[in-house]
């Protein structure tokens, strides 16, 4: 077995990714019953799903360390789908909390430039999906926000206009997008997708994957099971069964 793993050292199995890049909401993703944890699931043995999430977070702050995520080389090339997923944090009033608070211009400016610099490592436009905040219930918010001694600093009026932004530069560059302040509204009481006015709930968070999927699914549900399925591993030569491509390399 020493020879085998000595012929096969270095070669490793290529291995696609899609990465979650965001502020809180993609960060929580990987919670129990969480839209990151369920994409995992769904793609199990076809690629894996990396949290990029960094609550708090905005999009002046995510320009500036994407690079540091995400590389050029073999990293882009296994990379088949990026999403990029704030807004929530930008939207902040400035007056109320001007430390996450980007304004509306800037904000579209820096989504454009992440995904001008996805591009520039070669990872096409096709395999980008912007992702606009969720509508904000401002009276559960408001709670969460005088439990902390501080008043309401969001309004859902205001999230609408840096959705609304998100998805005109999803258009100028040519991406997917995923409206989600839009897709949620559609149902009148958008509360339940909702666990305190501003982060998602269980069904807030089923909402997102079951939109996402569709987004998602003409270009990963074809990508091949990695490794063949136990009952097809030949017991007697597993080395075969495992390893042929690597050895015949």
């Amino acid at each position: 077995m020493a020879l085998v793993e000595t012929a096969v050292r270095g070669r490793l199995l290529p291995w696609p990714r899609v990465v979650l890049f965001g502020d809180s909401i993609t960060e929580f993703s990987f919670q129990e019953g969480g839209w990151g944890a369920s994409l995992a699931s769904r793609l199990v043995r076809k690629c894996d799903v990396v949290n990029r999430g960094f609550s708090g977070y905005n999009s002046r702050w995510a320009k500036l360390i994407l690079p540091r995520l995400i590389a050029g080389g073999a990293a882009a090339e296994s990379t088949v789908a990026v999403t990029i997923f704030f807004g929530a944090n930008d939207s902040a009033l400035k007056d109320v909390n001007p430390r996450q608070h980007v304004p509306l211009e800037e904000y579209a400016a820096n989504l454009t430039s992440m995904v001008r610099y996805l591009k520039s490592i070669d990872i096409t436009e096709d395999r980008i999906i912007l992702i606009t905040p969720p509508p904000l219930q401002e009276s559960a918010w408001e709670k969460e926000c005088l439990a902390k001694g501080d008043k309401l600093n969001r309004r859902n009026a205001t999230t609408g206009e840096y959705a609304q932004a998100c998805v005109q530069v999803a258009r100028d560059c040519g991406t997917d997008v995923l409206d989600l302040w839009t897709l949620m509204q559609k149902d009148q009481d958008f509360s339940c997708y909702l666990s305190d006015g501003l982060h998602l709930s269980m069904k807030g968070n089923n909402f997102l994957v079951g939109q996402l999927w569709s987004h998602l699914e003409k270009r990963l549900s074809a990508l091949p099971s990695l490794l063949p399925y136990w009952r097809d591993v030949d017991p007697q030569n597993p080395e075969v069964s495992l390893l042929g491509a690597a050895l015949q390399e």
